[in-house]
């Protein structure tokens, strides 16, 4: 979340982010109002408390006097009542405010540009050279389903549309690509971590899918209030929730291959066929714990570490930078990673790498401290998937597809498939 008191100093700042960001949610007015009637509340609370201290001592030197002082009493009996009455009102203010600010996403970074969506979003740079086909590429449910590796009629009948089974090959080069991944991860660094795959209440909260986005998650019944995570970038930046970091230790970087949940609500009618849009899915996640002054430079380092594991499986790809109207909640600044999908003749995102400054840690109340230095600070949290398994499965498949139907594997993922370097029919 913004800093309370940033927000009360900058409105008008919090006001022109929000129009970035083409949003006129949460209203900067109802702030306003709440923030003046904590002032009036907080004014007469003083001109209250001060009045009784100034009573307190006539009272005491009425008493010495000998004097009647039960006009005084009486007086400060009422003034007593309204403090605690005041002290009340201004807990429920603070906690509206609070709950205000939970419902702001992040201001945009000056280098993020204007635009109101994804038709607005700049190329930064392109790698690589798009196949060329002498056929009509096929798209990769046609190619998965044809050579028999993936199955979305038997996914419908075990849970239902936006699912689906995978066999034999498909499977083993999902579970080639998922090993893959993490050991590029690995070797720019990245410590390896298995989190749980249900958090609660206050862990979404933390990187702000709560409260405002709800809807697009799955809840669990019971007794506590527990969520299927939607990435995990949510169990990996909490994992310092509540702690204080030494300074030595950034940058902090995490990585973790887990399934991912989405309700994909508001997508009905997008990306019906296929694995592009699934309420369950693979992901490898990179999360990056950083000094405020090098988060730039991290998002950059980041970026390229997600850029890696595409050119080596030889997949072109095109770099945006996300416009305001197109800008996630919790980031200030984020690149697009699109691979090219010949099947459907067009780019398709396959990574999203952020910076979310102080956001992300302020609301986790994630802190580092230098050596010798008195107070702590918020770093720095930066997320990017580092890829999405299901869709470089998808561009694996189109890229690497032939007149036969065959599919050449890119000869980074033979080793992890026991030499395999072509599926067809006969593969198992």
């Amino acid at each position: 979340m913004l800093d309370l008191k940033f927000v009360q100093k900058n409105l008008d700042a919090v006001a022109r982010s929000l129009q970035k960001r083409c949003k006129t949610e949460p209203d900067v007015a109802e702030f306003a109002r709440l923030d003046e009637k904590r002032k009036a509340l907080i004014g007469e609370g003083e001109a209250l408390k001060a009045e009784r201290n100034q009573a307190s001592a006539e009272i005491a030197k009425k008493k010495r006097a000998g004097e009647d002082a039960a006009d005084i009493l009486a007086r400060m009996g009422q003034v007593s009542e309204r403090v605690k009455t005041l002290d009340t009102e201004l807990v429920d203010i603070e906690a509206a405010e609070r709950d205000w600010l939970l419902k702001v996403p992040n201001i945009p970074d000056e280098s993020t540009p204007e635009g109101r969506g994804e038709e607005d979003n700049p190329v930064q740079r392109t790698w690589g050279e798009k196949p060329s086909f002498d056929f009509k590429p096929k798209e990769h449910w046609e190619l998965g389903q044809a050579l028999g590796g993936l199955d979305f009629e038997r996914a419908v009948k075990l849970a239902g549309s936006r699912f689906c089974v995978s066999f034999g090959w498909a499977a083993r080069l999902e579970r080639a690509i998922s090993t893959f991944m993490l050991d590029c991860a690995a070797e720019n660094g990245y410590t390896e971590v298995r989190p749980p795959l249900i958090v609660n209440k206050a862990t979404m909260t933390g990187t702000g899918q709560l409260p405002k986005f709800e809807e697009d998650l799955f809840k669990l019944r019971g007794e506590q209030e527990y969520y299927l995570i939607p990435t995990a970038e949510v169990p990996l930046t909490n994992l310092h929730a509540g702690e204080v970091l030494d300074e030595a230790q950034l940058p902090v970087t995490y990585c973790a291959l887990t399934p991912c949940f989405r309700s994909e609500a508001g997508s009905y009618g997008k990306d019906t066929k296929g694995l592009i849009r699934q309420h369950q899915f693979y992901k490898v996640e990179l999360v990056r714990f950083a000094h405020p002054g090098k988060s730039f430079d991290e998002l950059e380092k980041l970026t390229g570490h997600a850029e890696m594991v595409l050119q080596r499986l030889g997949l072109s790809y095109r770099v945006i930078t996300l416009c305001g109207g197109d800008l996630g909640f919790s980031s200030c600044k984020t690149y697009d990673i699109e691979v090219w999908l010949p099947g459907q003749n067009k780019y398709r995102e396959i990574s999203s790498c952020s910076n979310c400054l102080d956001f992300q840690a302020r609301r986790a109340n994630i802190r580092f401290k230098a050596r010798g230095a008195k107070k702590a600070e918020f770093p720095h949290t930066l997320n990017g998937s580092g890829l999405a398994v299901g869709r470089t499965l998808v561009a694996v498949l189109e890229n690497g597809q032939q007149a036969d139907g065959s599919i050449v594997i890119p000869e980074a993922l033979r080793p992890y498939l026991g030499g395999l370097s072509r599926i067809d029919a006969a593969t198992k």
